[in-house]
């Protein structure tokens, strides 16, 4: 250790990758009950076991730091089942969106379908004061909930222009009064291909016997846990940005209002077509990569 006040104490490689092994290890391991590791934790468990005679919780967190290792920080991850349903699923979906204008010429559009279900309606005690020279808007903190609302929005991969509806229920009875009003807008299209998550009011046994009676809408569903394959997710997530973050209405109508006003402008304004990439292509190559399944690149297994 060097001498000299205020020095920095010294801890060789080898005792300092025994300190990180400990924070890559369960604290369960050295009989704690604490859910995740912090620097004094370790501090702690690394002087009781030896690892180091002495140490200062701060000089676990440079060792950590170095090492970029963040026991403070965790997130969610899922990973989808790659099978071979993933796989016919995935690759009738990205067979449309490589062909959208081939389709679409043919009198075929492929629409993206999605909710943005149960925005609570949060009426502000006291009005927004808005940003001035120096200041940023602020916004009252307290606030009375008005219900809920329930956004339907589809996509036209073709343009990009955007369709929308507010829902007073996310259900299959609700879900199908909107798609027959969507279908309505296309009534020159000979077929509407529609790319849809697994939601309840998507998947229910009266959509799909409303499905069949109208051949002229097709459903393609994404696999479990993979939505992100479906367009109208980044259309909801700039739409929001947009319009719907910093909206504070004065009540459920006035949210009504505001979102049936707003998708004809995002239209206007901002619509067009989303660039995307991944094909059926890459596909495969990402399941050959997995190696737990067989892939087929037949056109009745893409159809």
């Amino acid at each position: 250790m060097p001498s000299g006040a205020g020095a920095r104490p010294f801890f060789p490689p080898l005792e300092r990758v025994q300190i990180e092994r400990v924070a890559c290890t369960d604290p369960a391991a050295y009989g704690l009950h604490v859910a995740r590791w912090d620097c004094r934790s370790l501090q702690q468990v690394v002087v009781e076991r030896a690892v180091v005679d002495s140490i200062h919780y701060t000089t676990v967190a440079r060792i950590l730091a170095a090492a970029s290792l963040q026991p403070h920080r965790s997130r969610y991850w899922k990973t989808a089942t790659i099978d071979e349903r993933f796989t016919t699923q995935a690759a009738k979906i990205l067979w449309r969106y490589e062909r959208v204008a081939w389709l679409y010429d043919r009198g075929e559009v492929v629409l993206c379908v999605d909710e943005k279900p149960h925005m609570q309606v949060l009426v502000r005690q006291v009005p927004t004061q808005p940003m001035r020279r120096g200041q940023i808007a602020r916004r009252e903190f307290e606030y009375k909930r008005d219900g809920t609302v329930t956004f339907l929005a589809a996509l036209n991969v073709y343009d990009g222009t955007m369709w929308g509806s507010c829902l007073e229920a996310n259900d299959h009875r609700h879900f199908l009064g909107a798609l027959g009003r969507l279908a309505r807008r296309y009534p020159w299209a000979r077929r509407l291909h529609l790319i849809m998550d697994n939601g309840s009011s998507h998947i229910a046994d009266a959509t799909q016997v409303y499905l069949a009676s109208h051949p002229r809408l097709r459903a393609f569903y994404t696999p479990p846990h993979a939505s992100w394959l479906n367009q109208a997710e980044l259309l909801l997530r700039a739409f929001s940005d947009k319009y719907v973050a910093r909206f504070d209405p004065h009540s459920r109508a006035d949210l009504i209002d505001h979102l049936e006003a707003s998708w004809p402008e995002y239209n206007r304004r901002f619509a067009h077509p989303f660039q995307w990439s991944w094909s059926c292509r890459d596909l495969y190559a990402w399941t050959r990569k997995k190696g737990n399944v067989i892939c087929t690149k037949t056109s009745a297994t893409v159809h």
